[in-house]
């Protein structure tokens, strides 16, 4: 399928915001939120500390009168240097671009569906900086199958659901989770489209090294696209 032609008809799923978390769905309480090293207030943040994260976000938060930060869609970060499971001591091979769009807000806020779907796969991804527990639904719109990724839930999120469950659209289908379970990151829903899941179940890269950049921005289309916080 042609990477432009996927893009649009990601677009033209939805013609208004389409929230992928419950409250609040009032997109004049979203605040874009940079995490790339070129914003100097994260030099005074300890990035591998999730309580003083979550502090940051927080402020940045309260600083804006917004519940909800947005953002980092092919953001380079220097959050995953904390973890080798990003393979950061070789330059080709670090993984630092991030694929999704992530949502900053309180721990067990409700998840919901985007659009009608089906459970495709969950797992907990329990590698230092991983996804924690993660839920792929997938999407069958005129005859075109695609997926969406949630990551960074609860681990209760994994109990009550089962592969092959239809979920409706607004519906909830998870919780947040903190940084006990979620990867060891600040309270943040990590929400992805991919086209081809290549085989994995309940897990699908969710950031990218130089190399690779490419093929994964064919894959994985900007979620706003959809989801029209902006």
């Amino acid at each position: 399928m042609d990477t432009n032609f996927f893009k649009k008809f990601i677009e033209d799923v939805t013609d208004t915001f389409t929230p992928v978390v419950i409250d609040p769905q009032n997109k004049e309480r979203y605040s874009p939120i940079d995490l790339s090293p070129s914003n100097s207030a994260l030099l005074e943040v300890d990035i591998t500390s999730p309580e003083a994260f979550e502090n940051y976000i927080n402020t940045f938060l309260n600083s804006k009168g917004s519940t909800m930060a947005y953002g980092g869609y092919l953001e380079k970060r220097d959050l995953y240097k904390r973890s080798t499971y990003f393979n950061q001591e070789n330059p080709d091979l670090e993984r630092n671009i991030h694929l999704g769009l992530d949502i900053w807000c309180a721990a067990g806020a409700e998840i919901v569906a985007p659009l009608n779907g089906r459970v495709h796969s969950i797992k907990n991804n329990t590698n230092f900086g991983d996804y924690g527990p993660t839920i792929i639904l997938e999407h069958i719109i005129d005859k075109i199958t695609f997926y969406t990724l949630y990551g960074h839930l609860s681990l209760d999120s994994l109990e009550d659901i089962h592969k092959g469950q239809t979920i409706g659209k607004g519906e909830v289908f998870a919780r947040l989770g903190d940084s006990s379970v979620n990867g060891t990151y600040a309270p943040h829903l990590h929400f992805q489209i991919i086209k081809d899941l290549e085989g994995n179940e309940g897990d699908y890269p969710g950031v990218s090294n130089t190399l690779q950049i490419q093929k994964f921005i064919k894959n994985c289309p900007d979620p706003n696209l959809l989801l029209k916080i902006t």
